[in-house]
Protein backbone atom coordinates (compact mmCIF):
# COMPACT_ATOMS: atom_id res chain seq x y z
CA UNK A 1 0.00 0.00 0.00
CA UNK A 2 1.32 3.50 -0.77
CA UNK A 3 1.71 6.25 1.69
CA UNK A 4 -1.04 8.95 1.60
CA UNK A 5 0.40 12.01 2.94
CA UNK A 6 -2.30 13.70 5.54
CA UNK A 7 -2.24 17.52 7.12
CA UNK A 8 0.28 17.42 9.95
CA UNK A 9 1.91 14.92 9.05
CA UNK A 10 6.19 15.29 9.65
CA UNK A 11 7.64 13.60 6.36
CA UNK A 12 11.11 13.58 4.11
CA UNK A 13 11.37 13.59 0.21
CA UNK A 14 14.10 12.27 -1.47
CA UNK A 15 14.72 15.85 -2.82
CA UNK A 16 16.65 16.97 0.54
CA UNK A 17 12.88 18.36 1.64
CA UNK A 18 11.61 17.76 5.08
CA UNK A 19 8.54 19.19 6.65
CA UNK A 20 5.02 19.24 7.92
CA UNK A 21 2.37 18.61 5.58
CA UNK A 22 0.58 22.29 5.63
CA UNK A 23 -1.96 21.78 2.92
CA UNK A 24 -3.62 18.66 1.27
CA UNK A 25 -5.72 18.92 -2.04
CA UNK A 26 -6.16 15.89 -4.96
CA UNK A 27 -3.63 18.13 -7.15
CA UNK A 28 -0.80 18.62 -4.64
CA UNK A 29 0.22 18.65 -1.06
CA UNK A 30 2.74 21.49 0.38
CA UNK A 31 5.29 20.91 2.71
CA UNK A 32 6.37 23.44 5.07
CA UNK A 33 9.36 23.55 5.53
CA UNK A 34 10.58 27.00 7.55
CA UNK A 35 8.63 29.12 9.72
CA UNK A 36 9.45 33.12 11.28
CA UNK A 37 7.72 35.16 12.80
CA UNK A 38 6.69 38.60 10.70
CA UNK A 39 8.72 41.71 11.23
CA UNK A 40 6.45 44.76 12.35
CA UNK A 41 6.01 46.71 9.33
CA UNK A 42 5.10 43.38 7.01
CA UNK A 43 2.66 42.35 9.55
CA UNK A 44 1.08 45.67 9.61
CA UNK A 45 1.09 45.74 6.14
CA UNK A 46 -1.24 42.18 5.85
CA UNK A 47 -2.18 41.27 9.52
CA UNK A 48 -4.35 38.24 7.95
CA UNK A 49 -1.36 35.95 9.43
CA UNK A 50 1.53 36.21 11.91
CA UNK A 51 4.43 34.60 10.14
CA UNK A 52 5.96 34.07 7.02
CA UNK A 53 5.97 30.33 5.55
CA UNK A 54 8.22 28.95 2.84
CA UNK A 55 6.26 26.17 1.12
CA UNK A 56 7.25 23.09 -1.17
CA UNK A 57 4.58 22.07 -3.51
CA UNK A 58 4.65 17.88 -3.44
CA UNK A 59 2.35 16.33 -6.59
CA UNK A 60 0.49 13.06 -5.85
CA UNK A 61 2.98 11.19 -8.83
CA UNK A 62 5.80 12.23 -6.51
CA UNK A 63 4.11 10.85 -3.28
CA UNK A 64 5.83 7.67 -3.50
CA UNK A 65 9.43 9.75 -2.63
CA UNK A 66 7.79 10.36 0.62
CA UNK A 67 8.53 8.97 4.11
CA UNK A 68 6.39 9.14 6.81
CA UNK A 69 7.70 10.36 9.96
CA UNK A 70 5.65 10.79 12.45
CA UNK A 71 2.23 13.19 13.02
CA UNK A 72 1.02 15.77 14.99
CA UNK A 73 -2.63 16.87 16.35
CA UNK A 74 -2.51 20.31 15.15
CA UNK A 75 0.00 23.03 14.07
CA UNK A 76 -0.19 24.43 18.03
CA UNK A 77 1.14 20.84 19.11
CA UNK A 78 4.88 21.64 18.81
CA UNK A 79 7.76 20.35 20.81
CA UNK A 80 9.71 23.75 20.53
CA UNK A 81 8.77 27.21 22.08
CA UNK A 82 5.99 28.49 20.12
CA UNK A 83 6.80 31.19 17.73
CA UNK A 84 6.69 35.25 19.12
CA UNK A 85 3.34 36.86 18.12
CA UNK A 86 3.58 40.46 17.72
CA UNK A 87 1.66 42.78 19.51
Amino acid sequence: MTYEPQINDYVKWTKGVEGWVYFKDKEYITIEVSVRPKNCENYQACCLHRNERVLVVCYPEQWKELEYIKSRESVYEEEKEPLETLV
